[in-house]
C-alpha cells in the first residue's frame, strides 16, 4: 500500500497558509493564501517539467509576491533569506491528518508493506515523514528527485512497486490528485485510490475507487 504524501497524510496546505499569514501579518489573508498556492502550484509544476531546480522554483515565488505586494525586485539573496524563515515557519506548521496516525497502524498491523510515492525534493520530503512521526511505519519513499520521473509517469510508481519487490497489479497507491495520483497509478497498473476530502459529489466517469476520508480505507481491504 502506497501514499500521497503533501494533501494526503500531511496537511501541506494548512503548513503553507499557516506560514505565509505569519510572514505577511498585515496582508489580507483572504487575497495572500490563494495567492501563495496559486504561485506555488505554478512553481512546482514549473520544477518537475524540469524548467527550473529546486531552489530556483522556491524563489520565483516570493519574488513574484513580492512583486505583488509593492516590496519591490528581490535579488535572490534577499529571497534566500526570506525562505529561511518561511521554510521554518512552514515546518513548523506540519501536522498529519487526524486520521492518519491510526489508519496507517490498522494496515501496518496486517502485515501491509507501507511506503510513499511524492513528487518533490527527496531531502524535504523524507523530513517531513519525519516531522510528522510517521517514519517507522512508513520507512520505504521513492520522491521524483530520486527516481527521474514524477507522476503522473507510469515510471515511476513502477519504480516504486520494483522497490518493494512487487508486480504493479499487487499494489495500491492512494492520493488526494484524481489525476496525478489515483489515476496516474491506474494507468501503470496499480489499484488507484482517490482520497477526495472536498464532499463534492464525485464527477463522471471516475474510474477509480473514491473515499471522502483515509478512514475508509481498511475497509476496502479483503
Amino acid at each position: 500500500m502506497l501514499f500521497d504524501l503533501d494533501g494526503t497524510l500531511l496537511d501541506h496546505e494548512g503548513a503553507a497558509s499557516e506560514a505565509i499569514v505569519r510572514s505577511f501579518p498585515d496582508t489580507d489573508p483572504a487575497w495572500l493564501v490563494p495567492r501563495w498556492r496559486e504561485l506555488t502550484e505554478a512553481a512546482v509544476d514549473r520544477y518537475l517539467a524540469g524548467e527550473l531546480d529546486f531552489t530556483a522554483q522556491r524563489r520565483s515565488r516570493i519574488l513574484a509576491l513580492a512583486a505583488d505586494l509593492g516590496l519591490g525586485d528581490w535579488d535572490d539573496a534577499r529571497a534566500d533569506a526570506w525562505l529561511t524563515g518561511y521554510v521554518a515557519r512552514y515546518a513548523a506548521a506540519w501536522r498529519p491528518f487526524p486520521e492518519v496516525p491510526c489508519v496507517l497502524d490498522v494496515l501496518a498491523e496486517r502485515a501491509l508493506r507501507l511506503g510513499v510515492i511524492t513528487n518533490g525534493d527527496a531531502a524535504q520530503q523524507r523530513a517531513k515523514i519525519e516531522g510528522i512521526g510517521l517514519a517507522d511505519v512508513l520507512p520505504y519513499v521513492v520522491a521524483s528527485s530520486e527516481a527521474g520521473s514524477a507522476k503522473p509517469a507510469a515510471a515511476i510508481f513502477h519504480t516504486a512497486c520494483a522497490g518493494l519487490g512487487v508486480s504493479p497489479h499487487e499494489a495500491a497507491y492512494v492520493g488526494d490528485r484524481l489525476v496525478t495520483d489515483a489515476r496516474g497509478a491506474a494507468a501503470a497498473g496499480l489499484t488507484g485510490v482517490w482520497l477526495d476530502r472536498s464532499g463534492d459529489p464525485p464527477p463522471d466517469g471516475l474510474e477509480v475507487t473514491r473515499i471522502t476520508s483515509l478512514d475508509a480505507l481498511p475497509a476496502l481491504l479483503p
